[in-house]
């Protein structure tokens, strides 16, 4: 199959283009940065240099490929339209890549028992989003629309990713800052109390998911990708057992807005996403075989780096 990919140089991006070149796929790869393109040849994609906003370059990419996975920007709604009307009544997929920050509850690090399915996405389910989320859950929404424009568009919806990356990017958003602060300042610091939850999927099955969507998902697709759940404090003492450092401490949210900014501090880290995978298991088969993070955390990460 030949693929059109954005986001090569990217976590997500670039261990989709490993997986899929190692399938034996053709990915074009789209970049941004021209110093990026022995980079991204290097992964054995054909390098694409152009951005998001370049319209003509995306509906091309688009008309040429059997496929397209934006991986780039969950949030650039101008990206979305244009691969949209490119693939319009071509009956060709379109693996749009979401955040399940999205049910973010910006608890400053307290716990919550609500547990999302992905009939939050369904027309008609009710559930709207904080406003700090409004905009990416319109992007969605837009994308499962294609359904109806002739085109075979689907959602995965990540959770908190762990694993090291295939691709050029070998950080995800999420653990990696934790462990950098840590190293840095020899305390490892959860937002507030730690009490929060996460979903979470190992970067290998993430990737499997992306390969069955491609193959078999059925036109406006909703799909959360997760394996698990953990809360931040555990995550924080597995941190610290692997770097051999003392009991997490706490941090307040603006102590932790002044490290790692709005976003990250509220809702990559401070607030609760917990989330179930059901269609994922029962219309693609999906088996996922990592199943604790915090494990991976222990065994993985080094003091070192």
């Amino acid at each position: 199959m030949n693929i059109f990919l954005t986001g090569a140089t990217g976590y997500i991006g670039g261990s989709l283009v490993s997986r899929l070149v190692g399938d034996g796929h053709t990915v074009r790869a789209l970049h941004r940065d021209g110093d990026r393109k022995d980079a991204v040849a290097g992964m054995g994609a054909e390098p694409v240099l152009g951005d998001l906003d370049d319209r003509d370059i995306l509906a091309g990419e688009a008309h040429r490929a059997d496929a397209v996975i934006n991986a780039a920007d969950s949030d650039h709604a101008g990206a979305v339209e244009s691969l949209l009307d490119a693939l319009a009544g071509t009956g060709k997929p379109l693996i749009h890549t979401s955040g399940s920050s999205i049910v973010g509850d910006a608890s400053n690090g307290e716990y919550s028992p609500t547990v999302y399915g992905e009939d939050v996405a369904d027309p008609g389910s009710g559930w709207e989003p904080a406003a700090d989320k409004a905009a990416r859950v319109a992007i969605d929404r837009t994308v499962l629309a294609g359904a109806d424009r002739g085109v075979r568009s689907v959602v995965l919806c990540n959770s908190l990713i762990y694993g090291h990356g295939l691709g050029i990017k070998t950080d995800s958003v999420q653990l990696p800052r934790l462990v950098r602060q840590a190293r840095a300042s020899g305390v490892t610091r959860h937002v507030g109390p730690g009490r929060n939850v996460w979903s979470n999927v190992h970067l290998e099955d993430m990737c499997e998911l992306y390969v069955r969507a491609l193959g078999q998902a059925p036109a406006g697709s909703f799909y959360f990708v997760e394996n698990g759940e953990e809360s931040y404090r555990a995550m924080s003492e597995a941190i610290s057992d692997a770097l051999g450092l003392g009991e997490p401490q706490p941090w307040s949210v603006e102590d932790a807005v002044a490290e790692w900014g709005y976003e990250v501090a509220v809702y990559a880290l401070g607030s609760n996403s917990r989330v179930r995978a059901h269609r994922a298991r029962t219309e693609l088969g999906w088996a996922p075989k990592h199943a604790s993070v915090t494990d991976w955390i222990r065994n993985e990460v080094s003091a070192e780096g």
